[in-house]
């Protein structure tokens, strides 16, 4: 004979969660939105609002003595473009050309630091950051003084005819550097740099070195292996460094007031002399949204076309 079943209680309805635990799950599920709180309350106030502001302002007519007031005169966007559209073009050469220099410069110092640096790789990131450690205004005033008429770089570069083919490409005008192209690319260049080299050298710290002893396995030549492995491996520091040292250099307006004269003059300067001393709020309003639009524009189309997916 079998021993019979133990008496079981019989099974009734669940009995409901207490609803001071229903109030602890509601609370956990809210926390996120409570951490993320501060951070949308920032960009409402200091982001959106302006952003607004700024363009209702691009669409007012009047004068400051009479006031401004909207009426939707989308025609400002048209005439500041046909007006100013050599700075635009200019500050884009400026800062394409400035963007790839960083990159010819940053990418073997931060392949540097990630491979070969050894015990010196934190002696050498403290290297690129220390210009971080003094004002953006006075690196640019040093440059005012190395690049100087009669200063030691400018003598060594005439020495070596280096101007002579510089002044024939039209970056240099004669025996100077200063107030020239030339100038304001290389002050673009010198400020931006650690932007580039930050992203890249994380990058390349990330690459595993047991993937360049496998290429070398293979018998890849040190060129294959950087082609084949390192540079595709690098990309989303490449794509982020350009990214860092572009966006800003676009719209920098310290160097071509500093460095350059009145014919290198970049959209940046525009729109600090349209805010500042013109007083024309419209056009300056309508000069910002249209750098704004044409570097989203440009940057959407570089993520796309690189393909990284750590950016898009």
């Amino acid at each position: 004979m079998t021993a019979p079943a133990a008496d079981t209680p019989p099974a009734g309805p669940a009995r409901p969660a207490r609803p001071d635990l229903k109030r602890a799950a509601r609370r956990r599920k809210l926390v996120p939105y409570w951490l993320l709180l501060p951070g949308i309350l920032w960009l409402l106030v200091f982001f959106a609002a302006p952003l607004v502001y700024q363009a209702s302002t691009s669409v007012q007519t009047g004068s400051l003595d009479e006031g401004f007031s909207v009426t939707w005169h989308f025609a400002t966007y048209w005439d500041a473009l046909a007006e100013y559209y050599p700075q635009f073009l200019r500050s884009v050469a400026y800062s394409a050309t400035a963007t790839a220099l960083c990159l010819a410069l940053g990418y073997p110092l931060a392949y540097l630091i990630a491979f070969k640096a050894g015990r010196w790789r934190n002696v050498l990131m403290i290297l690129v950051i220390a210009p971080f450690f003094t004002s953006f205004l006075i690196r640019t005033l040093a440059w005012k003084t190395i690049l100087s008429d009669g200063g030691p770089v400018v003598s060594a570069l005439a020495g070596l005819h280096v101007l002579d083919v510089t002044s024939a490409l039209g970056i240099t005008e004669g025996d100077r550097v200063l107030a020239t192209p030339l100038a304001v690319v290389c002050g673009l260049t010198y400020n931006f740099l650690p932007f580039m080299i930050l992203p890249l050298y994380t990058s390349l710290e990330r690459i595993d070195p047991r993937l360049h002893e496998a290429a070398g396995d293979l018998y890849a030549r040190p060129a294959t292996t950087f082609r084949k492995v390192t540079f595709p491996l690098s990309m989303p520091g490449v794509v982020a460094g350009t990214l860092l040292t572009f966006i800003p250099a676009t719209g920098d307006y310290i160097n071509a007031e500093l460095l350059g004269s009145t014919d290198q003059k970049m959209i940046g300067n525009v729109i600090q002399s349209q805010f500042l001393r013109v007083l024309d709020y419209p056009t300056a309003a309508a000069l910002s949204f249209l750098l704004m639009a044409s570097i989203l524009t440009v940057v959407t189309l570089y993520i796309r076309k690189s393909g990284t997916e750590d950016l898009v």
